[in-house]
């Protein structure tokens, strides 16, 4: 510190103008009360400035010779130290101009580097500009950065070997002590103003220049973008600081100081820019102030792929200028001069610093409106979180710390006529932003808050970020943990070879007790099978049954659209990492995650883990929990009390007969070893003689056994109030689900005093579970049941234990009629989640509920299994219940060997079956590629027609869907892929038409040689045209029609007219300046917005490249224009076959002309006097998360509505 103090300025008193160097040494830091010994680790690394006369750091300054980029030797040293970095570290501190936040922007992504972005640069909370955030690796943030350091294995692993920094001062103090461990690492740090900004005094080279012309500098170097698993790692680690973060702000009932900064940036609407105040109000945006924030965009012709999605939000400050005073007077500066709607955050001691500056808002002269944010937590909180804390008595601090005052800041907002909100809840702090946004006024808002439960709140958030990262960390490093970077590379290729599915069939003991199933003994389901290289197999299992909104068939449905995109996708998948599968499923697969099947997704989901647990050689159990410190005891206690780490199983009983001999079967259970037991209740004529079973029980039983009670939600609140007050004094566990609806169920634990525990309740939060949880903090609930197959998979059920754990419930697993493939994943899986519970029970310090007994007593129902093998379930020899061992769990997927008997069909891969077929036209022939799959004698035929570019390749994954219910065919259209016209006079080419009616005629001819039957026609975008075109021409071999995204043409001569213009213009754009350039054009319309914004967008652009013939191309476009087509509107009347009218959400064109192509058709069918139901012949539906290129934006939803619409044609 004192040397890089004195170095700067020596090197300042030498320039001109000349002067002395005058010292001052100053004090120990303020309120650090350790004593520290001297040590020579201080001079570590100055051998270089020791041998030579040079100062220690390189002062620089950017002198561009020239336009075309001559610099300095030293600088192109700069540029050589960037260039040769493997682990480079871009960090940006406090910058003010909007222009320099754009050059950061495009430097991030000339130079690839992580970047840690400070608060005041503009860039901590961006806006959003596409639906995805993040998605795009391009420039990755690493927001979290502050809070990543907490973990000490992080801190020692990260090890940047260079860092640039741009801009002025940081403001984490974590952050400036990382910077000192890098020391000798090369630190470059650019800023146009000459002051050093250097507070841990290890910069090595100071360059005086804008971030402009520093990153035109680099632009010209030609820097290789490189793949780095160091950089892959920091995203994880950041991902999952940050999921950590948002977990607790939002599961914390109470309005916290870190939930106000992580939710803060929604007050920045438009170009709204924030002031915040000094002290722990700019720290905590610092550490949980929320990266990406939303913002709209018309998405106006622009490709937004190609420019970076988002754009910085200003945040400004006083930092270091002059303390707390005046914050409130300056940042109404700052709103003037900036003239912006200001949203400023300070803290109250800093507020009633400067509250004359309240009569400066009264004024409201020459700005925009401002919110003014006061955190108000009595005093100053800063120091309850400072190691003085730990020392001094609270006497202490509440005397000479804390400056607690009790001061009105409404009476002072009141003196000042300025309008005063007090918030003191979540929801009122959300409605109160919206509320001064949409009344566009001067206001304070008053966030009331304690300083005890504000410290706590931070050290609890802490404990766990320190756990997570270090946790993450050592999942991804693996064996790795201590290795150098260079082996880091080297890591997991994780890509998935082949992919099957098998439908299997078994046989029950007795039917479900689900409630709904019919009197059917057997039990149906798939088993899924992952393979990698090196025989890497990893199983899983889907079978939805009764309480599942989806059946058999739309599985398999789901599987094999699924199967096509999944084979040969690299597996970066993080296990239970809040939303890495499901970003998995999107960036890599390319489909919504909403969409996919609940059963389906876990599924999927479980058999990747089994992949990963089984390509790393361990136990599923071991990659879930680590090896993490804070559980070491536990786990040596655990394994001493048993022989084998495991979980305890609570049995399922159905409780039909009479008391007597339900009680006795209880007693059955319990000389087998269960210590709990699960009873079904509400099926019999009233609850008192459910309530009379459970008195038998404790009668024959005793109360050695815990009971639990399952109502499946079938009483009204009535009978649960019944059944409750004749059960109260028999010690149940809990009752779960009794009553159908949330009031209802707060009224009865309220009013009952029995516990209860949630079950139906969670099964369809979408979304974000966790605020819709908050209904559910009741005392009275005590425990969640958890059925992964119905939340949708491992990361939803293990973010709704976690919440379940956090407000002291339980969170117990439960299975669902699984096989043993399901039941040993669902163990291990149970196995983690209890790990969990002993960790917050530890960094929350309170005490555990106890054992638990999960749900999987469903084994007693498999008569017959998926395999040969059994799945051990027992009572341990030193156990206190029935359980089952993670290593028998993990012994029996490692050895599983599926029995055929069992399997009524393998899926693997099917093979589309590709051809030709030559139709003759008016002066020309058309060579049509088909493709086809399914049973070719199947009487239900679907013709597939793709739109403009498009060809046959693009219906494929769904064509591979729907082969089990009918034979599918696609065509490549005339002009595309590989299709050909073949001319019969070259002389007369213009003369070919390919107008909408002669393709339409074309294909007849061609469905007359493929079938002798009808067939449904599905058809998108141009391919819809031409579909409407062929069932409107009353040919009996159209039997139904699906139309995507598709138009009956325009009504008006002069919109043909002006329409038929421009298609003729792009058809000799086309030909004049080729394919590439004319599809970049193409797909910058508005109309391809969402499209753009798909993961797989590139991948079909690269399709469309693919077209051989241009000419024929350019005459399609031309001919088949909708200007040159016909309008059908009139002829809607005359529709006598169904129709499925498709349009994507967000397509609000093509959605506004489907709605007004059912009207209408709807309206002449009520004309009439059709036996036929209107309502039959005209359907429509609107597609989620689409826009107009539905079946590739959001296939699934697509798929399964396709299939549905075939099995009505075909109904008698």
């Amino acid at each position: 510190m004192v040397l890089t103090t004195i170095d700067s300025a020596a090197y300042n008193a030498m320039q001109a103008p000349q002067g002395p160097v005058h010292i001052n040494c100053a004090f120990r830091e303020p309120l650090d009360h350790s004593n520290q010994n001297w040590s020579f680790d201080c001079l570590r690394g100055l051998d270089r400035w020791f041998r030579n006369d040079e100062p220690y750091t390189r002062y620089l300054e950017m002198k561009m010779v020239s336009a075309f980029g001559n610099y300095s030797c030293s600088v192109i040293e700069v540029q050589d130290i960037i260039k040769k970095a493997k682990q480079g570290l871009l960090l940006v501190g406090a910058i003010h101009k909007e222009d320099d936040m754009w050059a950061v922007a495009l430097l991030a992504r000339q130079l690839s580097w992580p970047v840690a972005a400070d608060i005041l640069s503009g860039l901590r909370m961006r806006k959003v500009l596409n639906s995805f955030p993040g998605f795009d690796k391009s420039i990755l943030f690493i927001d979290q950065i502050d809070q990543i350091l907490l973990s000490d294995s992080v801190k020692s692993w990260i090890n940047p070997d260079v860092i640039v920094q741009i801009g002025s001062r940081i403001t984490s103090k974590r952050m400036e002590m990382f910077l000192e461990s890098c020391f000798p690492s090369s630190y470059i740090l650019i800023d146009t103003h000459p002051c050093r900004h250097d507070p841990s005094h290890v910069v090595t080279h100071r360059i005086q220049t804008s971030v402009a012309d520093f990153a035109a500098s680099l632009c010209q170097c030609n820097l290789e973008r490189k793949t780095s698993r160091w950089k892959d790692i920091l995203m994880v680690l950041n991902s999952a600081v940050s999921q950590e973060i948002m977990f607790h702000v939002h599961a914390e009932f109470l309005l916290t100081e870190p939930y106000v900064a992580h939710v803060i940036g929604e007050a920045l609407y438009g170009d709204a820019a924030m002031f915040v105040g000094n002290s722990m109000v700019i720290r905590d945006l610092n550490m949980f102030g929320k990266g990406w924030l939303d913002h709209t965009t018309n998405g106006d012709n622009m490709m937004m792929h190609n420019i970076p999605d988002f754009i910085g939000a200003t945040v400004s400050g006083n930092r270091g200028a002059s303390g707390i005073d005046g914050l409130l007077s300056t940042a109404i500066g700052f709103a003037v001069g900036s003239n912006k709607h200001v949203c400023c955050v300070v803290g109250d001691v800093s507020f009633l610093h400067d509250t004359n500056g309240l009569s400066l808002l009264n004024q409201r002269a020459q700005r925009k409106p401002m919110t003014v944010i006061v955190i108000n937590n009595h005093g100053g909180a800063i120091f309850s979180l400072l190691p003085v804390a730990k020392t001094a008595s609270p006497q202490i601090l509440q005397k000479y710390f804390y400056t607690s005052h009790d001061i009105s800041i409404s009476k002072l907002c009141d003196a000042h006529r300025v309008k005063h909100f007090l918030v003191q809840t979540k929801a009122e702090l959300h409605d109160t932003l919206v509320k001064t946004h949409a009344e566009h006024l001067d206001c304070v808002v008053e966030v009331e808050n304690q300083i005890d439960e504000n410290a706590n709140f931070h050290r609890t958030i802490s404990m766990f970020v320190d756990n997570t990262a270090t946790h993450y960390l050592e999942y991804l490093l693996g064996d790795l943990y201590s290795s150098t970077t260079s082996d880091l590379d080297r890591m997991y290729n994780t890509k998935i070879h082949a992919i099957e599915y098998m439908l299997y069939r078994i046989q029950l003991s007795a039917p479900r007790t689900s409630g709904i199933s019919d009197s059917s003994c057997f039990h149906e389901g798939f088993i899924l099978k992952l393979r990698m290289d090196d025989n890497i197999v990893g199983f899983g299992e889907v079978a939805p049954i009764e309480i599942h909104q989806e059946d058999i068939i739309d599985v398999e449905e789901q599987l094999r659209f699924l199967f096509h995109r999944v084979k040969d996708c690299e597996l970066d998948v993080v296990p239970l990492l809040r939303g890495s599968f499901s970003n998995w499923i999107w960036t890599s697969i390319g489909i919504p995650p909403s969409s996919v099947f609940p059963s389906v997704k876990c599924g999927l989901e479980m058999a990747i883990l089994n992949l990963l647990a089984s390509q790393r050689k361990c136990r599923l159990s071991e990659i879930l929990t680590g090896s993490n410190p804070l559980l070491r005891d536990q786990s040596l206690v655990e394994y001493n009390q048993n022989s084998s780490a495991g979980i305890h199983i609570c049995a399922l009983l159905d409780s039909d007969g009479t008391p007597m001999e339900v009680a006795l079967a209880v007693t059955k259970l319990v000389d087998e070893g269960f210590t709990t037991v699960k009873l079904k209740v509400g099926r019999r004529a009233s609850p008192a003689e459910d309530a009379a079973v459970i008195q038998k029980i404790r009668e024959v039983v005793g109360y050695k056994i815990n009971i639990r009670a399952d109502a499946n939600r079938k009483w009204t609140y009535k009978q649960a109030i019944e059944f409750g007050s004749r059960v109260k004094s028999l010690c149940l566990q809990y009752i779960e689900e009794p009553v159908s609806s949330v009031h209802d169920l707060i009224k009865f634990c309220e009013n009952s005093g029995l516990p209860v525990a949630l079950d139906e309740s969670i099964d369809n939060l979408k979304g974000g579970p966790i605020q819709k949880l908050h209904q559910f903090v009741h005392p009275g609930i005590v425990a969640v049941v958890i059925k992964p197959s119905v939340v949708g998979g491992f990361e939803n059920a293990a973010h709704i234990a976690k919440w379940a754990h956090m407000h002291d419930k339980m969170a117990i697993i439960s299975s669902a009629y699984e096989s043993s493939v399901g039941l040993a994943t669902y163990i291990q899986f149970a196995y983690y989640v209890d790990r969990q519970h002993d960790l917050i029970s530890r960094l929350k310090r309170y005490d555990s509920c106890g054992t638990v007994a999960h749900g999987f007593g469903t084994y007693q129902w498999l008569t017959e299994d998926v395999s040969e093998q059994k799945l051990k379930i027992l009572v341990p020899p030193l156990g206190d219940g029935m359980g089952a061992s993670v290593e028998d769990a993990h012994g029996y997927l490692h050895h599983l060997n599926i029995n055929d008997e069992k399997i009524e069909k393998t899926y693997s891969e099917e093979k589309l079956n590709s051809y030709s077929i030559q139709v003759d036209g008016d002066h020309f022939s058309y060579v049509v590629k088909v493709q086809e799959a399914g049973d070719c004698t199947n009487d239900k035929v679907v013709l597939f027609l793709h739109g403009f570019l498009g060809t046959s390749e693009d219906w494929t994954p769904m064509m591979k869907a729907l082969s089990p219910s009918a034979r599918v065919i696609a065509v490549d259209l005339p002009g595309h892929g590989e299709s050909q016209i073949l001319q019969r006079d070259d002389e007369n080419f213009n003369q070919i038409s390919l107008t909408i009616q002669s393709v339409a005629d074309l294909l007849l001819k061609l469905i007359c040689n493929i079938t002798d039957g009808e067939v449904v026609v599905v058809g998108y975008s141009m391919g819809a045209r031409i579909a409407l075109q062929m069932i409107l021409n009353e040919n009996h071999k159209i039997s139904g029609a699906v139309l995507i995204s598709g138009s009956p043409g325009l009504r008006h001569e002069a919109s043909r007219r002006r329409r038929t213009a421009i298609d003729k213009s792009r058809a000799q754009f086309l030909l004049t300046y080729g394919l590439e350039c004319f599809i970049k054009t193409w797909y910058s319309g508005k109309m391809w917005t969402s499209l753009r914004e798909h993961p797989q967008f590139d991948s079909l652009v690269r399709t469309r490249r693919k077209h051989s013939n241009i000419t024929d191309l350019s005459k399609v476009l031309a001919d088949s224009s909708i200007g040159r087509q016909k309008s059908l509107w009139e002829d809607l009347k005359h529709l006598e076959k169904p129709v499925l009218i498709v349009a994507g959400e967000k397509d609000v064109k093509f959605k506004e002309i489907a709605e007004r192509m059912c009207s209408e058709t709807r309206e002449y069918g009520e004309r009439e006097a059709d036996c036929r139901s209107n309502q039959e012949l005209c359907e429509m539906i609107v597609v989620p998360e689409s826009g107009h290129a539905v079946h590739v934006e959001n296939p699934l939803p697509l798929v399964r509505a396709l299939r549905k619409f075939l099995v009505r044609l075909h109904q008698p």
